[in-house]
């Protein structure tokens, strides 16, 4: 007889060691490149504007350009991960979004560059709900939210780089070197995943042509097992093979938890992506010097790595409490943002704090969505949240490009971009309230606590 392990057991009982940490560190390194790309375009646009005269708010649709390609990228190779795996998604992400970044180099005008910046959401898209999907599959539950979330610290890390290559390196070689770096390292990053990168043994527990591979990768995640070429791997609470439709994601309790996480993407990455696009143009507008303006901005990034952090410890524990948490401290610190008479140094505690809770929350949403939806629909669930999430995204930058262009004070847009974390404040209240009660408990899983009258005795 063979033997029989259910694939639940064969990863939640696994010892964190090397196969989590390398997981860990690939994953890590392609959303850093991610991160790079995603702010790229908005600390080389000073530049452009400068070089190439054009007016700071026609950049607008150039900053949604990458928003918008998500919105295609992630609900798209959220359904490829699904149907052929997470690994070949996430390597063919990473070339698409690498190779369309390297091309901005000898682009000559700002529609040139907007299609280019389409082609590099799309790969991001695709990037995100895979690698969120593979670590969710791949790593035990006590540590499932905390690996995940050390994981999008890379695209923080990624996002603020680039202030820091535009003050010391853009002097001397140009806009381009940003776009040269941003292109070269996700290519580099997608050849070394080829060869290092394991699949997901959830997903391949649902595809019996691929039961050698299952295996093989199985003996490495568990090498204090001896696992025999005939073992039969089984997951009794998700038995179900085929593809998912999309009406799975509102069934089993899901009806309201999943239009309230989109409400809690959406809030986030609109706040997000209006100080991600327009921070360094518009301190530089108010007087900052433009090195200075960079590195201030990067700190809101690196306020986001400790927002990351926060949630990495806290969300295991407090679950969506504490992303309703995030999202209450946010509104205040970006208004702050703009208040007149600011120092330079209280400029920069309040963009750092802003990082902390907006990219803090978006951590949390993150990894709570590889964590609520079950295998055989997690990359589409969570493709799907990041694609209705591009609303808030796409809306943010343009309604920025707007407000500018009215010749608003800079107190008056950070205001106004702190008004969705005043919206996410009700809708993570509420998720955190429901997540409660369905999981009895703080702590956010894929299955739905037993009420208590047919729990099994201890």
């Amino acid at each position: 007889m063979s033997q029989v392990i259910p694939i639940n057991q064969l990863v939640d009982e696994q010892k964190i060691g090397w196969f989590n940490i390398k997981v860990l560190f690939w994953c890590f390194l392609a959303m850093f490149a991610d991160g790079f790309d995603i702010t790229a375009m908005s600390f080389a646009a000073p530049e452009l504007s400068r070089l190439w005269t054009i007016d700071p708010a026609a950049f607008g649709p150039v900053f949604s350009a990458s928003l918008f390609g998500i919105l295609f990228g992630a609900p798209l190779l959220g359904f490829v991960g699904d149907r052929y795996g997470r690994k070949v998604t996430i390597i063919s992400g990473c070339l698409i979004y690498g190779f369309s970044t390297l091309a901005v180099i000898w682009a000559s005008s700002l529609d040139q560059i907007f299609v280019l910046r389409f082609i590099t959401g799309i790969g991001i898209g695709g990037l995100m709900p895979n690698t969120i999907a593979l670590n969710a599959e791949l790593s035990p539950k006590r540590f499932r939210a905390r690996l995940i979330v050390l994981m999008f610290m890379g695209v923080t890390l990624g996002s603020s780089t680039p202030g820091f290559v535009s003050a010391w390196l853009m002097p001397a070689y140009g806009w381009q070197v940003i776009f040269l770096l941003g292109g070269l390292i996700p290519i580099l990053i997608a050849l070394c995943l080829l060869f290092v990168l394991p699949e997901s043994v959830k997903y391949l527990a649902t595809q019996p042509r691929r039961h050698a591979q299952l295996v093989r990768t199985a003996r490495i995640m568990r090498p204090d097992l001896s696992i025999a070429g005939d073992t039969s791997f089984v997951n009794p609470l998700e038995m179900a093979t085929d593809i998912s439709s999309t009406r799975d994601l509102f069934k089993g309790g899901l009806a309201l938890i999943t239009p309230l996480l989109w409400i809690c993407f959406a809030t986030s990455l609109m706040a997000n992506y209006f100080l991600n696009s327009w921070m360094p143009l518009l301190f530089e507008n108010n007087g900052i010097p433009a090195d200075e303006a960079a590195l201030t901005s990067s700190l809101y990034h690196l306020g986001g790595t400790f927002g990351g952090l926060l949630i990495s410890m806290l969300l295991d524990r407090f679950g969506f409490a504490i992303i309703a948490l995030l999202f209450v401290i946010a509104g205040p610190a970006i208004a702050m943002v703009g208040s007149e008479g600011l120092s330079h140094g209280g400029l920069a505690f309040f963009a750092a704090l802003s990082g902390f809770a907006v990219l803090g929350s978006q951590f949390g949403n993150n990894a709570s969505a590889g964590l609520l939806y079950p295998t055989n629909c997690r990359s589409k669930g969570v493709g799907l949240a990041l694609a209705i999430a591009r609303f808030g995204a796409i809306i943010g930058p343009l309604a920025g490009g707007i407000l500018i262009g009215m010749g608003l004070p800079m107190q008056t847009l950070f205001v106004a971009a702190a008004i969705p974390m005043v919206i996410g404040v009700i809708a993570a209240s509420l998720l955190a309230r429901i997540c409660y009660k369905r999981f009895d408990g703080f702590q956010l899983d894929d299955i739905p606590a037993l009420p208590k009258t047919v729990q099994a005795p201890a």
